[in-house]
Parts: C-alpha cells; structure tokens; sequence
C-alpha cells in the first residue's frame, strides 16, 4: 500500500458544500460523495501550478501519460475537463475556474494565494467572512505548498516529477471582482465528441461484413469533414473493438469519452438495402433521432449524405456553403462499382500482401464499371506502392500506375485528402521530394483526421533525417486509427531509423501483440534487435517474418543479414544465390542485396549492388540516408556521391 502523503489532510475546499481530497480521489457534495478519476485530479494540480499561465495538451499528455503515448489523448483530456467542470459546477462558456483557449489549451482563471501571499489572505479574512454569506461572485483561493513527497506518496502522480506541488485549504475566501465578459473574450463551447459505432450486419451472410464495415467507415469520413472546431468524430480504430459488443451504450460512451453515438444496422437484399440509424444522447440515454431507409442499392451514398445532414442538424453543427452544397448535392457512383470498392477497401484496410493483391484486383474492377469513381483510383495507387514497398512488384511495374491512378483520382476530385497523400506517396517513392511534401501537406490541410496522410508523411520526414517531426506525425496517425498494423509497425520504424533501438523494440513487439502473424512487425522487430546487438533473439524472429511473407525476397534478405552479422558468412551467401534465382521469375529487389553485403562488410560489392539499386529506382533506396545497415560504408566517397544523387543531402 502506498504511504499517506506527508502533512496533506482536507488538500481543497470550495465551499460549505463542496470538499475535494486528493488522497481519496473524490468530491463531497454536501451529503454526497462523489469518486473522482485520476486522469481529472492530474490536470487539475497541473492547470493550478501554472495558474493564469496556458497549460497545452502537449503538457497535460507528458504529465498524465509520458512519452510514446498512443492513446486517442484529445478525447480522454476533453472528457476529463468535463468531469472537472462538473465538479467545479463550472461552465465553459462563462468559466470561473478553468478556461479553454481554443486551438492552445487550458487556464485555470480563479486566484490562487501562494504562502508569501498568506498573510495579505489571512489579513482580508474577516472582510471576506462578512460578505460570503451572500453566496455571490465567490471564488476559492488556493494555497500552494511545497511537499516532500515521491512519486508514491500519493500514488497518482505521473512519473518523472522531481517536486510535487499540492493544494491545501486556507479558512478564508477574498473578495474577487466580477469578471466581465465582453463578446471577443467569450470561450466557445466545448467541442462536441461522437462516436459512430460498428453497423450491425443483419444479413446473416459472412459474405457482407465489408459492405456494412464500409458504411461504417463512410459515415465516420463523411461526419468528419463537418465543422471541426465544434464536433470531434472518433476515428475509426478505436471503435473498431465495439463491433459486436454486447456492452450498454452508456458504458462504450464513458470509455470513449462521447457526447453522442451513431447505431446503426445493414441488411443487404440482392440490390435493395435497408439501413437503419439512431442518434443518441449520451447525457441522458435520450434517442434524439433515429430512421430507416429502404432503398435500392444506387441510392446508398444519399442515403449517407441525408444521414449526416439530419445528424449535423440535431446537434447543432453549423454547415458551410461547401459542406451544404455538397450534401444538396449526393454523391453519384454506379452501384456495381461502389460494392466491389468497398470489397477493395476492405482488403487493403488488413495491410497484408494478400490483402493488397485483392484490394488492387477490387479497385480496377470498380474503375471499369466507373471510369469517374475518384476513391477506387486512389485505392489502386496505395495498393501499387505498398506492393512495390514490400517487394512484389518491380518499381517499373508499380510506380507508373500508382502515379497515373493517383494524378486521375484528384483530377476527378481536387478536394480529396485521400488522392493528395496518395500521390504524395508515389512522389516521395519517385524521389520527388519538394512536391511530396506539398502534398502531404495539402491532404493534410483538407483533412487532418486522414492516418494515412499523417503515417506516410511521418515516414517522408524520417527519410529526410527530421525525426522529432517524424515521430510527432507517426504517433498522430496511430492515435487515429491504433489497431492498424502497419501504422504500429511504421511508428517502430521511426524508432529505428532514429537509432532508437529500445523503443523500436518496445513498438514492434505492441504490434507483434495485436497480431503475431502480421510479418512486417516481425521483420521490423528481428531487424532492430539485430542492431541492438541481440543477433540470435533477431534472426529467429527475421526467421518467423520471411516464413509469413512467403518467403518474400525483401524477408529473406533479412534473414541473411542477420546471419552476416553473427559471423555465418556461407549461410548468407547461400541467400544472395538463392535470390538470384528467385529474380528469374520475379522481382527482387538489388537494395536487399546490398544490405546483405553491408552486413558481410563487404565494400565493394554492397556499393556496386546499390548502384544497381539506384538504377532500378528500388524504392527502399529512399531509407539510403538513414538505414543502419550502411553505417560501415556511409563516409565512403560512392555512398554519398549516391545520396546526392537520390537528393538525400
């Protein structure tokens, strides 16, 4: 058990009736006792030792969480302000005591009497006393001490923190001022928070589980793009784990920290769907909305459009005139092309190699029965780089048809987030550098909720040797969507192409939990053991990757590298001539041979194999600059005549 804090008895009072105790974590209420989280309690000491002083989310993350945090931290600070305010009896409109500046942080606006000032407090006792039984502009004052406490003499606070400042009562309140709110000082509301909850598949058909996952994750994209400075929408990975749930739907909303949930159910007939949705309050359980909709198949996508509508009316998200124009105006896309888009969609959300292959089979197969359908382009480009990343298709072969496939899906649709990062991924692939990042940035800029957009970029800025930034966008993109595997797996990337090992380690093996067959966090996890010096724990899991990839060429050359750096020189070359065989029939790629030799230190033969390399436009020549792997040759004259050349310095 932990030890009770040193010389912390009643830490807060406000009022007769209001009494808050850290030790206990609760607020009594008169009568009432209320049991308070420690996520609140945290923010709180945090917003009154930097009292009238912005308190940003980057800091309440770094105290309540630490480093490396992956959770949706936006939502969890949002609902913790809330359960503060409730227990203030606060409101952010007109706050008395924590004030929201919007797009910064927080501040904690009510005064606060540090022990040099206790004497002017104690002075103003008895004038305070005289006024403060007429209940009006009251506002606590708060005493500051300094205590000699750990980490564990309270038992909540985060680690990491050299000196704990904690609250103690006085007996005396001030008189304050009435704050006067002028029109421009006025803090909006706080933002609204909905979560759109996995669609039931009433179909009882296995087979449909892509069309109603699809409607699910079009509706999230479409609520989305509403006003965003008054309604946050879950993303998608974290509601993920909710389909099929038999939990009540107050609970999902306390977990997910949610104003609002979205229920829905499909159930799919030939070419007819029936959907049904209902809007709920998570204050009071009240069913604000609900309909069905029985319609043909065609008719889906405005179907959406009038959803989202009614939705965005019911809780009172103004629209813009583009966002009215484009609802007025639903989407139109051949009902043939829009389910095998979904099935496209659905393949390519697994992030596996054979669910790239059926999503890219599935995307063309939706641009021939519409050649005008801007997403299913942008879902053949993203197949097409991820084939040629991971090895199965030539750069030749791939980077073309990513590129023309992502040219054609903003031609169709310049607002698209999707196509921009799309293409800005087959740029960077091209070593096209400047125009990658204005792309990236574009698609960031007409959605900042895209993980995709946020994954990729992440990876461009640590090809460029800018890691800190890399790893801010990284983290972004799998507080968006955490259970996709390859944004874990390419968060542990960052990590290891900054030389940071342990946490390279530490992710994979987080994403290796979620699936222990998803191959590229193996190989991203046996890679960076390697580089930890860990040879044997590296090669048996380099050993597990290649064996679930198939034996892909891009796998089995890290196996070999694995052996040529614990000494096993004939091992590795029996691999460099295996390889060789294998690219008779298909595509290996010359930048893992080259590795192989780095590994075997073999100068001249590593340098000539990324020579061909480069001339083959191997896509992971783009890692040239920052791959470990080179470090024994990275000061050789040829090597950094090649990162000129690849424009990597």
């Amino acid at each position: 058990m932990d030890p009770e804090p040193v010389g912390v008895q009643q830490l807060i009072r406000f009022d007769e009736d209001h009494e808050l105790d850290l030790r206990h974590r609760r607020l009594r209420r008169g009568k009432h006792v209320l049991k308070l989280e420690r996520i609140p309690l945290e923010i709180l000491v945090l917003l009154l030792e930097h009292r009238d002083e912005i308190v940003t989310r980057n800091q309440i993350v770094l105290r309540v969480w630490g480093e490396g945090v992956f959770l949706d931290t936006d939502n969890s600070i949002r609902g913790a302000v809330r359960k503060l305010r409730q227990a203030l009896k606060d409101d952010a409109e007109t706050p008395r005591f924590i004030q929201t500046v919007t797009g910064q942080g927080y501040r904690f606006i009510a005064p606060v009497i540090t022990p040099d000032e206790r004497k002017l407090a104690d002075a103003s006792t008895s004038e305070a006393s005289a006024t403060s039984t007429s209940g009006q502009n009251r506002t606590p004052e708060f005493e500051i001490i300094r205590a000699k406490s750990t980490r564990h003499a309270l038992g909540w606070i985060v680690p990491g923190a050299l000196v704990l400042l904690v609250l103690a009562v006085t007996s005396a309140y001030i008189i304050t001022r009435k704050r006067t709110a002028d029109a421009t000082s006025k803090v909006p509301p706080e933002k609204a928070v909905l979560a759109v909850l996995p669609f039931d598949n009433l179909s009882h058909d296995p087979e449909q589980e892509f069309f109603s996952d699809g409607l699910t994750e079009d509706m999230i994209t479409q609520l989305g793009k509403l006003n965003r400075e008054l309604l946050t929408v879950i993303a998608r990975g974290y509601v993920a784990k909710y389909k099929g749930s038999k939990l009540p739907t107050d609970q999902i909303a306390r977990e997910l920290h949610a104003d609002y949930l979205v229920q829905g159910s499909v159930r799919r007939s030939s070419d007819r769907v029936r959907i049904a949705v209902e809007l709920i309050q998570v204050r009071d359980q009240t069913n604000v909305w609900a309909e069905s909709y029985d319609r043909e198949l065609k008719d889906v996508l405005a179907v959406q459009d009038s959803v989202v509508r009614t939705i965005a009316d019911q809780i009172h998200i103004a629209l813009n005139s583009g966002q009215k124009r484009r609802l007025a105006n639903p989407r139109q896309v051949r009902p043939e092309a829009y389910e095998v888009y979904l099935k496209g969609r659905y393949y390519w959300n697994k992030r596996t190699i054979n669910g790239m292959e059926k999503g890219e089979r599935y995307f063309q197969d939706a641009i021939d029965k519409d050649p005008s359908y801007s997403a299913a382009y942008s879902g053949l480009a993203d197949c097409n780089s991820g084939l040629t990343w991971h090895g199965f298709k030539s750069p030749s072969e791939a980077l073309p048809k990513a590129y023309a496939a992502a040219r054609k899906a903003i031609e169709i649709d310049p607002e698209s987030a999707e196509a921009h990062a799309s293409l800005a991924l087959v740029l960077s692939h091209r070593w096209d550098w400047a125009a990658a990042e204005a792309e990236f940035k574009r698609a960031l800029e007409l959605d900042p909720h895209y993980a995709n957009a946020h994954h990729w970029y992440g990876d461009y800025l640590s090809i460029k040797g800018r890691h800190p930034e890399a790893l801010i966008e990284a983290r972004k993109a799998l507080q968006i969507d955490p259970l996709n595997l390859m944004i874990g797996t390419w968060l542990g990337l960052r990590y290891y192409q900054a030389r940071d090992y342990d946490r390279a380690i530490e992710q994979s093996r987080n994403t290796v939990d979620l699936d222990p067959n998803f191959a590229a966090a193996r190989l991203l996890l046996g890679e960076s053991l390697i580089q930890k010096g860990l040879d044997q724990e590296g090669f048996v899991e380099l050993q597990k990757s290649a064996r679930l990839s198939g034996d892909s060429p891009l796998y089995l050359a890290q196996v070999a590298v694995a052996l040529a750096s614990a000494g096993k020189k004939t091992e590795a070359l029996r691999i460099v001539r295996e390889l060789g065989e294998m690219s008779k029939t298909h595509y290996v790629s010359p930048y893992g041979v080259a590795q192989i030799y780095a590994a075997l230190h073999d100068k001249e033969q590593t340098l000539k194999w990324l020579q061909i390399a480069y001339d083959d436009r191997a896509v992971w020549m783009t890692y040239l600059a920052v791959d470990p792997v080179f470090d024994g040759v990275r000061s050789d004259k040829r090597f950094q005549d090649l990162l000129r050349r690849v424009d990597l310095i």
